[in-house]
């Protein structure tokens, strides 16, 4: 999301990250067990399963749990079986929010979110109620201070179709999803190291919050992140805290 409280939000983010390392793994393990049983164990033919190995290593999850979940996902060994759901619905002030869910048990994990949803201030949509708000895309971001120039060169070189600069001086790379890798290696080999670096769901435009009605939302997507079956929580609120 553009705005001011960009660099904030994602300070927010990895911090929370930091805090719940544990489930941060689960997270990555139902992605790896999903990503290899769609696509095969093969890291070299399979681009979702090589990305989620990377997060896997970068959460510093050791080589043999990779590895295991790798041989569930493929057959070798026997593993729970996770379906991939998304569900929608509206925020403080009208804003979208989507969560993706890896779930074995599609009734527990539709109460639990329709719950959170209802408790904390929001409204539960249908299918499709807000993902046109969203675009499928790799995104990067960098720390104010990097070199807007070099970055732009570099990316737009590789295949990302914007670099956008805030108030603040964040810098944001925006690129097909297909891409994402090709951005990445390119980025890297210059020597740019973003401080995210994911393929996600972003926000066409945005809706700003403040006050009490930041803090309203900030609640209710901390309480749907930490969901035991949600994945991802993505929304359109610019969030002044």
């Amino acid at each position: 999301m553009a705005g001011h409280s960009k660099w904030a939000n994602i300070q927010h983010r990895k911090g929370r990250q930091d805090e719940k390392r544990g489930k941060i793994w689960t997270r990555i393990t139902r992605e790896i067990i999903v990503a290899a049983r769609s696509g095969g164990g093969d890291i070299n033919m399979n681009p979702r399963l090589r990305l989620a190995i990377e997060k896997a290593k970068a959460a510093n999850m050791p080589a043999d749990n990779i590895k295991r979940n790798v041989d569930k996902a493929t057959g070798n060994l026997e593993g729970v079986s996770y379906e991939e759901i998304r569900y929608e619905g509206y925020g403080i002030g009208g804003a979208a929010i989507m969560v993706d869910c890896m779930t074995d048990n599609r009734v527990r994990t539709v109460a639990e979110v329709r719950h959170a949803f209802s408790k904390y201030g929001g409204n539960m949509g249908t299918e499709g109620s807000v993902a046109f708000q969203f675009k499928h895309c790799g995104q990067f971001v960098f720390a104010p201070g990097a070199s807007e120039e070099r970055i732009m060169e570099v990316a737009l070189e590789a295949g990302a179709e914007d670099v956008i600069t805030d108030d603040e001086g964040t810098i944001e790379v925006l690129c097909p999803a297909p891409e994402f890798e090709a951005v990445k290696k390119a980025l890297e080999a210059a020597g740019l190291h973003s401080e995210l670096a994911e393929v996600t769901m972003r926000a066409d435009s945005s809706i700003e919050l403040a006050g009490e009605s930041a803090q309203k939302m900030q609640k209710l997507l901390d309480v749907l992140e930490d969901l035991d079956d949600t994945q991802a929580v993505y929304h359109n609120a610019d969030l002044s805290l």
